[in-house]
């Protein structure tokens, strides 16, 4: 569970409802017209910018803003080393008896145990990659879509509401739900925006950078091992993916697991 994204919209919300309730009567904020101009409108709209699987698929990338679980890359770097020692002692069969939590390093480790070549390898784990960076990028452009057309979508809600107003001005009962459109529906627009729809497709931007950066590493490591490079050559290399702070404890990290494994 992603504490971040789950606190953050909770919290704005709360905000928001807040105020509402603190400032008088909160029944006033709900416009049934409002709502389907806002919502309605902006889905229907952001629908026809893409096809029927990107929109509704979107809705269950979404769920990686909120429940994600993304492996340790220091974690990583010791399981390929410890990986690569072993490669190196006792061959690439014995791999098959070591577990690996990782999907996608175990797949690569897979193809490496059933002799497949470095081509083929890259290919298919570098095809795998590119599926993940495409979901979440897919993901988050429909989400962006909907930032962009709720507000707008508010605005035509305000203009209609603001049409019907002048419209009846000789019926002042008329004025008052013809005014709470034409405000609420920017309220919604500006909300959905703001509060939902950009920072999900943010998050997802960031999903798609951090689960992109740990596959890249799993192949790399994973042609290392097949090279049969060192393994403290592989440590190095594998460490240019961490955060710079990080490098000198993941190089201890892992030269202690390459001891113990001497």
């Amino acid at each position: 569970m992603d504490l971040a994204t789950l606190l953050g919209m909770i919290g704005a919300l709360g905000v928001v409802l807040a105020a509402m309730l603190f400032g008088g009567q909160a029944s006033v904020f709900v416009n049934v017209p409002s709502l389907l101009i806002v919502f309605g409108g902006t889905f229907l709209v952001v629908m026809i910018k893409f096809s029927i699987s990107q929109f509704f698929g979107a809705f269950k990338v979404a769920a990686r803003a909120f429940v994600f679980k993304l492996d340790s890359p220091q974690e990583l770097i010791e399981k390929i080393v410890s990986l690569s020692n072993i490669a190196r002692k006792e061959g690439m069969l014995a791999l098959e008896n070591e577990e690996i939590d990782n999907e996608f390093l175990n797949q690569g480790i897979q193809m490496l145990i059933d002799g497949n070549n470095q081509e083929v390898i890259q290919t298919v784990m570098s095809k795998d990659l590119q599926q993940t960076i495409d979901r979440h990028k897919w993901g988050a452009k429909v989400y962006s879509a909907m930032g962009d057309v709720a507000p707008a979508m508010g605005m035509i809600g305000t203009l209609i509401g603001l049409v019907q107003m002048l419209s009846s001005m000789d019926d002042p009962k008329a004025i008052g739900p013809a005014m709470a459109v034409a405000l609420l529906t920017t309220l919604y627009g500006a909300m959905l925006a703001n509060m939902v729809a950009m920072p999900i497709a943010d998050k997802l931007n960031l999903r798609k950078t951090e689960e992109g950066r740990i596959k890249a590493m799993c192949i790399d490591g994973v042609l290392a091992i097949q090279a049969g490079q060192n393994p403290r050559i592989i440590e190095s290399m594998l460490k240019t993916y961490l955060d710079p702070k990080k490098r000198s404890d993941a190089g201890a990290d892992a030269a202690a697991e390459m001891d113990a494994a001497a």
